[in-house]
């Protein structure tokens, strides 16, 4: 069979491609593996005697014998962090601080987009708060976030929680506080502020160890026992030290003492 030059020159060309190709293929290296990875995503829960908090009722009595409600918790949550043999790793893809609300349903979940490599890791701890190095001024722009921030004066930087509530002083009137948790402040005699004290603190859970499997998102319940807050170990009773803590520093170190046993994890 005869084929014309117009019909051999493309033929040729079609099949050297095809020789190069062939040839790219096999001296390429091949592809990166994917790594094995999972994820995990947390959810807020709030518990007030181990049920559920009922918001703006005077129903709840803490170890000073306070009555008192809860209107609304704010706070910041940072640095999620696994630990694995003494290293850790912590979740900051895009994400290293989350805000939570109780009045925001949308801020109750957060799901870290860092890809987790597999394995069983030892615990999980988090900081409740920003740390010193992160708590900037002005970070945040947009509400609500902005609306967490802490006066300059203080401190500057953010809040570290407001807890908003109602107590039954000894008087039975009923009296607005402000748990605010922040920046501390250290005053001379004239009633000067002659420096700061950092009140965040790195929350450890016990029963946190978790398995990432390939593929897989694990689902963690953080709770926050609301009335932790007041009881242990130390008595926090608002008869003494009034509704706003937030120049306190001796009553924010009391706050933070008791921290210790506020949060807990379950897994799904």
């Amino acid at each position: 069979m005869n084929l014309s030059k117009s019909y051999v020159f493309p033929l040729l060309l079609a099949a050297g491609i095809v020789i190069l190709l062939q040839a790219a293929c096999c001296t390429g290296k091949p592809p990166e593996p994917v790594p094995p990875t999972g994820k995990i995503a947390f959810s807020f829960q709030h518990l007030v005697d181990e049920q559920p908090i009922v918001f703006d009722t005077m129903i709840y009595q803490n170890a000073a014998g306070n009555p008192y409600l809860i209107n609304e918790i704010q706070y910041f949550l940072s640095d999620f962090t696994l630990w694995k043999n003494g290293a850790g790793l912590m979740l900051d893809d895009w994400e290293d601080i989350h805000y939570i609300d109780t009045d925001l349903p949308d801020t109750w979940q957060f799901t870290p987009s860092d890809e987790i490599e597999e394995g069983t890791y030892d615990s999980l701890t988090f900081v409740f708060g920003i740390t010193e190095e992160k708590n900037q001024s002005f970070m945040f722009v947009n509400p609500p976030k902005s609306f967490m921030f802490w006066p300059e004066y203080l401190g500057g930087g953010y809040h570290y929680m407001k807890l908003n509530g109602k107590w039954l002083d000894t008087s039975n009137v009923v009296r607005p506080f402000n748990f605010h948790i922040g920046i501390g402040q250290l005053y001379d005699e004239q009633g000067n502020i002659t420096g700061f004290v950092q009140n965040y603190f790195t929350v450890h859970l016990p029963g946190s160890s978790v398995k990432i499997e390939v593929g897989l998102t694990k689902r963690a319940v953080i709770t926050m026992h609301v009335d932790e807050w007041f009881n242990d170990p130390n008595v926090f009773n608002f008869n003494y030290w009034g509704g706003d803590i937030m120049e306190k520093q001796p009553a924010m170190e009391t706050a933070k003492e008791n921290g210790h046993n506020v949060f807990s994890i379950s897994f799904e």
